[in-house]
């Protein structure tokens, strides 16, 4: 339980400390990175810019907790606009930059937003059609200088446009308005992308985001020294929160627009601190896993005997068991040998990793623990203003989500699904009262979704996501997230998304890894036209059917996948097939495919 006033981390505040630092002139805030080239802002720029930007704003005429919109991939200007709207006491309402004009729309029409501002020309194009469907929208503000503005319906200008023009005179009531704020105003309302059904807005305090980073403070430590790669969408809670917490303690937060290009990012920058979903440690981890099968022998041992060697070291620092001479020396050699060129990859400086957003196989995170790379592994929503439990230090209980933060209260209720309560607790769904009713239980406590247990040392577990559960014809209950975490793994695997509800057996669309599949017809000299030709390929049938054969051997007979069809295309967030943070949108997907899951339970 907190008892300590959280009023110093009401954020405003806090970012007030940082823009009064003595060093604020020198310390750098932010860096945006794209193609090696670097540009940044120290604190004392990004006190101008933001200052400019709300007192535009006030010109405008924002009221407090006015909504205004955000529509933009990650950047050094999505966070300034978003300081900006927190400073002058309205709230955020963030849309995922892959939104198509529906999706856009519906958000803008729920938030009544009549001020949008647009990042890349992707969105600015999306916004100028917008018009007909949001008759309330007024102002254009695009982020990106290097976006052409054409004959837009709405008035539209860039955001340095829009900073030069700021007047001063509106100093004095900024500053009002910052004196003014309070725990209890709302910061944000962020709309979950959900697995089903609309999207629902979520609307988060500032006494919310106060108490989470009180808490990290007590688990996750950061200094002002430390860098962070933010990479996974601003417009999703945990990357947002997580650059809020890196605000807080002053340190620096990289930003990276284009996500394809996280690893050359990652060597380049050298950060210190990363958040990242599980798809992202599945890529590498597949990728590394594909290289060493195709190194010599002796490598290939040494690989081994090194990750034994980690394993160990881990197991001992879980246990709280100093390790003897001899395995401080061994754990030495295999890292000079092995890891610590494997965390190059990561830059080289990676003190740890919050993972987080769904389901990550343990034999995953096992392999880069005992590589060195700092996995904390956690829990959280979107309704809990991100994590509600985590990985403590130097404790890695594999299968777990780590203990709850404190002043967080978990509970196993009803068909075992994990109920949680505190002041990260949303104050309700956007509009929808019956919706925010619906999602607690009679006393009050929210209702996430997902099954779990919680051990004898207070660890978290989740067993099942309830919405997920499938039963099959014969009356076998499927957890589909276990076995796509496991399949997954497969290097030859690039998406997989498993059927099974109401049917007979198990089966499964599957997206192939072309770099690997199509290396791997090099390799015995195979000729096809197009994808559509290697994918019925009878040599590539019979290479999927003996990796499922092999990855499944220890599923009970009902988990397994029986039938299964390979795509030719990737499932995106484009084409809604996923969410921001890679989970499955199996309704669109099932939709989708109809055809291709009939076929497969034809007799």
């Amino acid at each position: 339980m907190i008892t300590e006033n959280l009023y110093p981390y009401h954020l405003v505040n806090r970012l007030q400390s940082w823009f009064n630092s003595i060093d604020s002139a020198s310390r750098i805030a932010f860096s945006q990175w794209h193609n090696g080239q670097v540009s940044q802002l120290t604190w004392k720029e990004v006190r101008e810019h933001s200052s400019a930007i709300a007192c535009h704003l006030l010109e405008l005429n924002v009221a407090t907790q006015e909504n205004i919109g955000l529509f933009a991939h990650n950047s050094m200007n999505w966070s300034l606009v978003d300081l900006a709207v927190m400073q002058l006491k309205a709230v955020t309402v963030p849309l995922y930059a892959t939104s198509s004009i529906q999706q856009a729309a519906y958000i803008i029409n729920d938030a009544d937003i009549r001020i949008l501002f647009v990042g890349a020309q992707e969105q600015y194009q999306i916004a100028c059609q917008l018009k007909p469907l949001c008759p309330q929208l007024t102002t254009i503000v695009v982020l990106n200088g290097d976006v052409e503005l054409v004959d837009c319906p709405i008035p539209s200008l860039h955001l340095s446009s829009f900073i030069e023009q700021a007047q001063s005179k509106y100093q004095d009531e900024l500053n009002k308005r910052i004196a003014a704020h309070n725990l209890s105003d709302l910061f944000t309302i962020i709309y979950t992308s959900g697995t089903t059904g609309e999207p629902k807005g979520v609307m988060l305090d500032y006494y919310n985001m106060a108490t989470q980073l009180y808490v990290h403070e007590h688990r996750l430590k950061l200094n002002s020294d430390d860098i962070s790669l933010s990479f996974l969408p601003l417009s999703h809670i945990f990357e947002r929160a997580w650059s809020f917490y890196v605000m807080h303690t002053g340190a620096q937060n990289v930003y990276l627009t284009d996500t394809n290009a996280v690893r050359d990012a990652l060597v380049d920058v050298k950060p210190t601190v990363m958040c990242a979903v599980p798809r992202f440690y599945e890529k590498v981890y597949s990728a590394i896993q594909s290289k060493v099968a195709k190194a010599p022998l002796l490598r290939r041992l040494i690989f081994k005997w090194a990750i034994g060697v980690g394993n160990r070291n881990v197991k001992a620092q879980t246990e709280g068991i100093q390790p003897t001479v001899l395995g401080r020396a061994l754990y030495n050699f295999a890292d000079k040998l092995v890891f610590s060129k494997l965390r190059q990859g990561f830059g080289g400086r990676i003190r740890f990793m919050p993972a987080a957003g769904a389901r990550l196989d343990d034999a995953i995170i096992a392999f880069f623990l005992a590589a060195g790379v700092n996995i904390k592994y956690g829990y959280g929503m979107t309704e809990t203003c991100a994590t509600v439990s985590c990985w403590e230090d130097g404790c890695y209980p594999l299968g777990s989500i780590g203990t709850p933060l404190s002043s967080v209260e978990v509970r196993i209720g009803a068909n075992n699904e994990i109920q949680v309560k505190g002041p990260i607790v949303m104050k309700g769904y956007y509009n929808r009262q019956q919706e925010t009713e619906d999602t607690f239980t009679a006393d009050g406590w929210l209702k996430t979704g997902d099954a779990g247990k919680i051990d004898a040392h207070g660890n978290l577990y989740i067993t099942d996501r309830l919405k997920d559960l499938m039963k099959t014809s014969n009356g076998k209950y499927i957890a589909p997230q276990m076995i796509e975490g496991v399949l997954g793994q497969d290097q030859f695997i690039e998406h997989i998304a498993v059927i099974a509800d109401a049917r007979n057996f198990v089966s499964a669309l599957i997206v192939p890894c072309y770099d690997s599949l199509e290396e791997y017809a090099r390799s015995i000299n195979l000729k096809y036209r197009d994808r559509l030709e290697l994918l019925k390929d009878s040599n590539v049938m019979a290479l999927f059917e003996n990796r499922l054969k092999e990855l499944q051997k220890n599923f009970e007979q009902f988990h397994q996948v029986k039938r299964f069809t390979l795509l030719s295309a990737n499932f995106s967030m484009e084409k809604g097939e996923l969410t921001p943070t890679l989970k499955l949108r199996r309704k669109i997907i099932s939709e989708r495919y109809q055809s291709e899951i009939e076929s497969m339970y034809r007799e």
